[in-house]
């Protein structure tokens, strides 16, 4: 008889790769993090990922070994039965037919294994028996199998057999095969079975490529989740973001839907009372901005009435002045000054007004810019300190007016605060942004140039450089102005130090040589207010030129 239990022969198993880390790393790296909802789509997927593939290689563990335990035990144990049942029969030294015939009624049974029977004729001189010599013979036994069966175990309380059952999965080419052996206690034959688990291993394959798909689909649902998870948290942040971007165009009374009580809709909340405490300061802020410009534009009008009269006494003080006391000349003097100082500094608040209100206009015409540079050095009688480089024949659409005051701001500005003498010249270039030409004036002097903290501030309003000479005799607002009439022309002026041995600073005017699509674009029409003329600012030197910054040099 055979024993009552059964083991296993050990065998070392394949080591596990660490392919599903080593994957997760690869995509992990890969990814460029650059938005939310990516991350929560791959956050999502790689929970679900290891939750499914966990969770498969859990059942496909399980049910791989209960699938292989339940073949191998139904297996094993129907040859333990026909061992007792029909080897155990066999007398001691059979025949080679005996051991074959006994060989084929095992195996004849419903269990799918081939037996190879071992006994002896004579001491000594093995004899086998096969049920299938084409598919299993005693050269297909393991050693390590053989060595087990053959092997007598010691009798003790734990153990009451000499010979056990001993089994050990092999593989014989691609197909996995059960191999077991045992051996008759108390003399007979020793027994081995062979018995393929093809079919085990195309049920767990097929099992395999379920889960496999299940893991799958477990990775595309968690995805889809997560795109509308995405969808429902970024949704308010994207909402959120849009109000962000219409309240820094100032749009000011952008407001956030608030709807239940979470931190979006906290945050929300937030956003609204920072938006509408932002409108409430901005709206103060125009209000005082709005007073303070209707404020100064009233006064200048205002003023404009005893000006006039004032102006009208000091012209007959001045040709009367020769005639008047030694002891009241200087005083008679300094009332025309400041009296015309005055006059100037209204005319320029008032053309920053109407800058400010975005009132004023463009009246263009063609203009020979030669012979308007020209008129407006003649008229200031600067024709003497002057050197003028300009051709003839380059005609702009430009505002006359307007161009003249930038000409008499920026020459009469190099004449009082730099050195002689000061070139104008006259170009054409064009333009690396539009491709179209641009009318280029350079004004230069041969003065000490401006200093490096003080450029930048060049063409502000009322800008002192100097805080020991807070007075001049300019207004403070010639450079902003001469700044303004450049950009209603939609170009502008640049101020820098001149980088060769003679020194000095330079002015560059940058006009387009027609303003029309500019004056179009902006609505501009006919501007007769004006700012007295450019005579006014002109015979005052280019009042407050270079933005006082002359009084930095």
């Amino acid at each position: 008889m055979t024993q009552a239990g059964t083991q296993a022969v050990p065998q070392s198993g394949d080591p596990a790769g660490d392919k599903g880390k080593k994957a997760k790393r690869a995509i992990l790296a890969g990814l460029g993090w650059t938005s939310l909802r990516l991350r929560l789509v791959v956050v999502f997927g790689m929970v679900a990922l290891t939750a499914a593939v966990s969770a498969s290689g859990i059942a496909y563990w399980l049910n791989r070994e209960a699938v292989l335990t339940r073949t191998q035990d139904s297996a094993l144990n129907d040859f333990r039965q026909e061992m007792q049942n029909r080897a155990a029969a066999l007398p001691v030294r059979p025949t080679a037919s005996e051991l074959q015939t006994t060989a084929e009624q095992m195996a004849g049974g419903n269990a799918g294994y081939s037996v190879v029977l071992l006994g002896e004729r004579a001491a000594g001189k093995p004899i086998t028996g096969a049920s299938d010599p084409d598919a299993f013979t005693l050269d297909d036994v393991p050693d390590s199998l053989r060595d087990a069966v053959n092997e007598q175990q010691a009798i003790t309380a734990g153990n009451s057999y000499p010979y056990h059952l001993f089994w050990l999965r092999t593989q014989r080419g691609n197909t996995p095969y059960l191999v077991g052996g045992t051996r008759i206690i108390g003399g007979g034959p020793t027994g081995y079975m062979f018995k393929s688990l093809e079919q085990e291993r195309a049920d767990l394959n097929s099992l395999a490529w379920s889960l496999g798909i299940a893991t799958a689909l477990a990775l595309v649902g968690s995805a889809l989740i997560a795109q509308a998870a995405a969808t429902t948290v970024l949704r308010p942040v994207r909402r959120l973001g849009e109000a962000a971007r219409q309240l820094g165009e100032g749009k000011l009374d952008t407001r956030l839907h608030v709807s239940g009580t979470d931190e979006l809709a906290e945050l929300s909340h937030t956003f609204n009372s920072a938006a509408e405490s932002l409108e409430k300061r901005v709206a103060d802020m125009s209000a005082r901005e709005e007073s303070s410009r209707r404020f100064v534009a009233d006064m200048s009008h205002e003023l404009r009435t005893p000006l006039t009269a004032l102006t009208a006494v000091t012209e007959v003080l001045e040709d009367e002045q020769e005639s008047l006391d030694p002891m009241i000349a200087p005083a008679v003097a300094l009332v025309v000054s400041e009296t015309r100082r005055l006059n100037d500094l209204v005319e320029n608040l008032m053309e920053v007004t109407r800058f400010d209100a975005g009132t004023a206009r463009l009246v263009l015409d063609d203009v020979d810019v030669a012979d308007q540079v020209t008129a407006c050095i003649d008229a200031r009688a600067w024709l003497d300190a002057v050197e003028l480089d300009a051709e003839r024949g380059i005609m702009a659409r430009l505002d006359p007016r307007r161009l003249d005051v930038i000409l008499a701001n920026l020459i009469g500005n190099a004449l009082k605060h730099g050195g002689s003498p000061v070139r104008v010249a006259v170009r054409t270039e064009t333009s690396a942004e539009s491709g179209k030409d641009d009318l280029v004036v350079e004004v230069r002097d041969h003065g000490p140039g401006i200093p490096e903290d003080v450029l930048p501030h060049v063409f502000d309003r009322f800008y002192k450089a100097s805080a020991s000479r807070p007075r001049s005799e300019g207004s403070g607002l010639g450079l902003s102005i001469a700044m303004e009439n450049a950009l209603i022309h939609g170009g502008g002026i640049s101020a820098a130090n001149t980088t060769d041995g003679d020194g000095g600073a330079v002015f560059v005017l940058r006009l387009p040589r027609d303003a029309s699509g500019i004056a179009e674009g902006s609505g501009c029409g006919t501007d007769r207010g004006g700012n007295g003329g450019s005579r006014g600012n002109g015979e005052n030197g280019g009042t407050g030129a270079r933005g006082e910054a002359g009084d930095a040099r």
